[in-house]
């Protein structure tokens, strides 16, 4: 038993090294700090003034990567200790506080009917009325760190080691389960998946992008975005972690360790692929797809051929999230409590504000404004 607890210590650590500034063990509390010191902020040119309009305390992440949802003119975000705070989106005022006495790990998401949705770090999916009166809450048996999906009266939840839950809106029960062997090492990652009409878009391991039926939970299809390499599990890992897009008839999604691939859903005939690992989701507008890779420097490609058309690196090893389209710019958070504002034409740093010094966690783009999540447990909702 010591020796086995010993290799998988081993195998966390070299996870850790190979991970540059995407960390499992640092999501995990293990370690702490980047793997390389951050670049130091050098002075701007601002082209934009972001500011927060308000900004709220809703509780502590304590290092999860916890997501806020908006819906109906109301802000949702949750603290680890299984608070959820409903803010007014106009002004940031509370309008309650749940407490669910659950571990909330992922974030949360909100169904057309109210119903708020998150998983937990006991495996538990759990639905809560507007009320504060838990609905249901169905077991997994695995940590459920990304938040659910809802379409059609369907929640899809995904565990830690990757299987994928369809369970009924209306009482929790279980409709479907899906799962499929995985790799020794996999990334630990809080994406989850798209639930999209009647479809399920989800990243695996190995480099596949999967798509299932929601009723049922049957496989429909799947491509490879990148074949692993490698000798060595570690090198090996070739997961796509982050959250694909989709763009008209295209689907679009990236692995780490490989590439970033876009595909034509209906024939599944790859469009155009290029070498750059990132485990972050990506972003898109009606020119370009954008993606953080490994070390922190943010892309831009031509979505129609894959083509670069910037890299900014002035911002490497800072922990950056994944990048979010807000208002005509592109957005980062990073592990300093800073919001950058990049030109979407060239990549040039336009705008930055400081929130509370504590790692930005998760950005949401909304009609509204940009909603910013700390791990200090602040929201605020930015506009420029």
């Amino acid at each position: 038993m010591r020796i086995a607890l010993r290799a998988a210590a081993i195998a966390l650590l070299a996870l850790a090294a190979a991970c540059e500034s995407y960390n499992p063990l640092r999501w995990m509390g293990v370690i702490h700090g980047p793997a390389h010191p951050p670049t130091p902020l050098a002075p701007i040119e601002a082209k934009v003034t972001p500011s927060a309009v308000w900004r709220a305390s809703v509780g502590k992440g304590m290092g999860l990567h916890l997501r806020p949802a908006i819906a109906g003119g109301k802000v949702y975000a949750a603290a680890a200790d299984g608070t959820i705070t409903i803010l007014a989106e106009d002004d940031g005022h509370v309008l309650s506080k749940i407490e669910t006495k659950k571990p909330i790990a992922g974030g949360l998401e909100v169904a057309e009917d109210g119903t708020i949705l998150a998983g937990t770090l006991k495996g538990e999916v759990i639905a809560v009325e507007p009320s504060g009166k838990v609905r249901w809450a169905s077991h997994v048996a695995g940590e459920v760190i990304a938040p659910p999906a809802v379409s059609r009266n369907i929640v899809v939840a995904r565990t830690a080691d990757g299987r994928l839950f369809g369970f009924s809106l209306t009482d929790g029960k279980r409709l479907w389960v899906y799962q499929r062997p995985t790799p020794s090492l996999l990334l630990r990652s809080p994406a989850g998946v798209l639930a999209i009409g009647g479809d399920v878009v989800a990243g695996y391991p190995n480099g596949k992008l999967i798509a299932l039926d929601l009723d049922d939970g049957k496989l429909v299809w799947e491509v490879t975005v990148t074949q692993p390499r490698g000798a060595t599990e570690l090198e090996r890992i070739a997961d796509v972690a982050g959250l694909p897009v989709i763009d008209g008839a295209n689907i679009c999604a990236a692995a780490y360790q490989g590439k970033v691939a876009c595909f034509e859903i209906s024939t599944r005939t790859a469009v155009w692929s290029r070498e750059i690992s990132t485990a972050r989701s990506l972003a898109i507008d009606a020119k370009n797809l954008y993606l953080v890779d490994d070390t922190g420097a943010v892309h831009a490609l031509d979505k129609k051929a894959g083509a670069s058309v910037w890299k900014q690196e002035k911002l490497l090893y800072r922990d950056l999230t994944a990048p979010v389209v807000f208002d005509g710019k592109v957005v980062v958070g990073d592990l300093q409590g800073f919001v950058h504002v990049l030109s979407p034409d060239d990549g040039a740093l336009v705008g930055r504000l400081a929130t509370d010094g504590t790692a930005v966690v998760s950005l949401v783009s909304g009609l509204s404004g940009l909603y910013v999540q700390t791990a200090g447990g602040a929201v605020l909702r930015v506009r420029y």
